[in-house]
């Protein structure tokens, strides 16, 4: 499989200790070893680094860890059990436009009934450019989206929520769906089995980090299968808990 990481803050800051801990997973602590990626917000667009090698033996990711200062981050190591095939357009995370926004999107598990099921989707909000079932699993997400999201409105209106949510739990009726995804305001983060999340706040700085495993010692939260969450600058905005409606108000 693989394995995602998720960053939001008030303020664009460096998470190296969370970083240092998931460049290991890609290849010490882990075996994750077939590619990495981190996609991060700077001067109000997502920059996207990745490389279909072992994170833990990227000079270039170990120079992030520490230097990027952000305030949204997804990241991802990778195995690459479908396709089994190392090359750069299939290393996550991926980045499609689609109704406004610029997003990016990290996938853990296995979903191959998404390529079918894209393949036939009319119409598309986007095209593969790889082989992965994640990615297809994208435009699947990105098509869902298209008839709820406007550059303009509130991405956290309970209807949009609800659309993503529903999608999240059809695309993993496929298989394993744990995934991250970002328009450049707002983290979303997907649990279908296996995700954690470590909630911090001093004073008015309020961060997130996400993982599939958690990073260190600190009390890490597990999400609850089939769960999303919304945050914005590392604030809890919204979140849907199973085939439950909007469960927490929702800010504009």
């Amino acid at each position: 499989m693989c394995e995602l990481f998720g960053w939001s803050s008030s303020a664009p800051v460096r998470p190296e200790h969370y970083l240092r801990a998931f460049r290991a997973r890609g290849g010490e602590t882990a075996d994750h070893v077939d590619g990495w990626g981190l996609a991060y917000l700077a001067d109000g667009a997502f920059r996207i680094e990745k490389a279909p090698s072992p994170a833990v033996q990227s000079a270039r990711f170990a120079w992030l860890a520490a230097e990027v200062a952000s305030e949204l981050i997804v990241g991802h190591v990778r195995k690459d059990d479908f396709p089994p095939i190392r090359a750069l357009a299939n290393t996550h995370p991926f980045e499609h436009r689609c109704c406004g926004a610029t997003w990016v999107f990290a996938h853990n598990g296995l979903v191959p009934g998404a390529v079918e099921r894209s393949r036939t989707v009319v119409p598309q909000r986007c095209t593969a450019e790889g082989d992965t079932d994640s990615e297809h699993a994208f435009c699947l997400v990105l098509d869902a989206l298209a008839g709820c999201h406007r550059p303009d409105a509130s991405m956290q209106r309970a209807a949009c929520v609800d659309t993503l949510a529903g999608a999240a739990r059809a695309i993993a009726g496929f298989g394993k769906f744990n995934f991250l995804l970002s328009d450049g305001e707002r983290l979303y983060a997907y649990c279908h089995d296996r995700l954690h999340a470590l909630e911090r706040a001093a004073s008015e700085r309020r961060q997130v980090a996400i993982a599939t495993q958690p990073l260190n010692d600190e009390p890490w939260t597990a999400f609850a299968p089939g769960e999303l969450r919304v945050y914005r600058k590392g604030s809890l905005v919204a979140e849907t808990l199973g085939a439950n409606a909007l469960s927490e108000g929702v800010p504009s």
